[in-house]
């Protein structure tokens, strides 16, 4: 649970760095590709290949390349269609497809994930509802693919996880994942970015450093290894309390406009869903699997 709460208030920063200082100036496809290779480089000294089986490694660079590599994509984009409170609310979808995905994976059909889940997804609603009308739908359509990318990643890393020995050590081989983030990034870029919309200031250039090195390398790692750590309930909210931590940072630093209010409400709603959660998982449940 420290991991997640710990990336949490790291990348709460995140949104607002993309939005202000790199949507609409620098190419959303470089963008991507430099936060993933400074990410691989964190991690590529310590790479041990022996550690992991051949269809092993392809899974984890799999795993990166829908998780980061994609997700990426769509979520860069999604900043010139949306505002940064846009992004936020329409990535709050994220932990119905955790629940409904892990089950999945899991073969077995847990109820309360789903519905601790949709009452995350009811709190940040109640937090950034602003009547975004039809025009919006286009970027709408963008951020779940987004948030889809990053369920499938992190539904996985826990599966590819309950496979493998308890005492691995990830950090020497957690960068197959960002080698396939690579192998989409760096075609992406090669394709469809703009040579001419690359970082023209140091300021630009040091948000992309900070992404790559921090919220990527640092942040991804610690993220993922929270999330074998606690149960899907768990990590689906989590994964909502981005929404309030994101405007937080928004109010306090960039003084942008939120209703403070709204703001409480629904994070006392969020927290409500983090404290059920346990409670119920912990009560016996019977008839809870498919399998």
């Amino acid at each position: 649970m420290g991991y997640l709460v710990g990336v949490t208030a790291l990348w709460a920063f995140s949104f607002s760095l993309i939005g202000v200082y790199l949507a609409g100036q620098v190419d959303s496809y470089f963008a991507v590709l430099v936060r993933v290779t400074l990410a691989m480089l964190v991690f590529l000294p310590f790479l041990r290949p022996s550690l992991l089986r051949g269809k092993q490694r392809l899974a984890l660079m799999a795993l990166g390349a829908i998780q980061l590599g994609i997700m990426y994509t769509f979520f860069y984009h999604s900043f010139l269609l949306l505002s940064v409170p846009e992004v936020l609310l329409f990535t709050i979808f994220t932990p119905v497809y955790i629940a409904l995905l892990d089950d999945l994976m899991f073969k077995r059909f847990t109820p309360i994930y789903l519905v601790t889940a949709i009452l995350a997804v009811l709190g940040a609603g109640v937090i950034r509802y602003d009547g975004i009308d039809s025009g919006f739908w286009l970027g709408f359509l963008v951020v779940q693919g987004a948030n889809l990318c990053f369920a499938i990643g992190q539904v996985g890393y826990r599966r590819l996880a309950a496979d493998l020995p308890p005492t691995l050590a990830w950090h020497n081989v957690f960068g197959w994942f960002f080698i396939g983030a690579m192998l989409v990034a760096l075609p992406a870029f090669l394709l469809f970015g703009n040579s001419a919309a690359l970082p023209s200031t140091t300021l630009q250039w040091g948000v992309l450093a900070w992404l790559g090195l921090v919220a990527s390398g640092v942040g991804y790692f610690a993220w993922n290894q929270g999330a074998t750590k606690v149960d899907a309930g768990t990590l689906a909210i989590m994964n909502n309390a981005l929404v309030p931590a994101g405007l937080v940072v928004n109010l306090v630093i960039w003084n942008r406009d939120a209703d403070v209010g709204k703001l409480l409400l629904g994070a006392a709603i969020m927290g409500a869903s983090l404290w059920l959660n346990p409670l119920v998982a912990a009560a016996p449940q019977g008839g809870g699997c498919l399998s």
